[in-house]
């Protein structure tokens, strides 16, 4: 039996509508391809990614940052409560193949700037756009055009 691809969504809890439709559709077309799909596990862009993974028929994993299931999206298949707090963001982004970042919050910046340090794959759909010194963008994180085009990226 060989491992499943695993991509983690990542986004803020607090996400607009927009957002929120992104994520779903990246969870849909994710589970719909056969890839796990990681998230943190709660509202906004993890609750969207989860939803339209599970309503594909995917398997949802979410990470979560407090020490029991209080609060977790009823989409997660299987709940993995760390306690961990933020330090969560470490494990979920080293569990995953690849990285899709939809929208962006200080958490979204940290999993993506984890995902780089470990060499995990980081694909952006709207958020953050990382720039050096100089004012140009930072080579690693890849900004996609559509969820398709995300997963497309993350896949490949």
């Amino acid at each position: 039996m060989t491992a499943m691809t695993q991509v983690a969504v990542c986004g803020p809890a607090d996400c607009t509508p927009d957002e929120a439709a992104a994520a779903r559709a990246v969870g849909r077309l994710l589970a719909e391809r056969g890839a796990v799909v990681l998230c943190g596990g709660y509202g906004g862009v993890m609750a969207a990614a989860a939803a339209g993974a599970r309503r594909a028929g995917g398997v949802v994993v979410g990470i979560l940052s407090g020490r029991d299931r209080t609060g977790s999206s009823r989409d997660l298949m299987v709940v993995i409560p760390t306690g961990l707090g933020e330090a969560r963001n470490a494990l979920l982004v080293r569990a995953a193949d690849a990285v899709i970042v939809v929208g962006g919050s200080w958490g979204t910046l940290s999993e993506l700037a984890l995902a780089r340090r470990g060499d995990t794959p980081v694909i952006t759909l709207g958020g953050w756009r990382i720039l050096d010194s100089a004012g140009e963008p930072v080579p690693g994180p890849v900004p996609a055009a559509d969820p398709a085009d995300a997963v497309r990226l993350a896949l490949a």
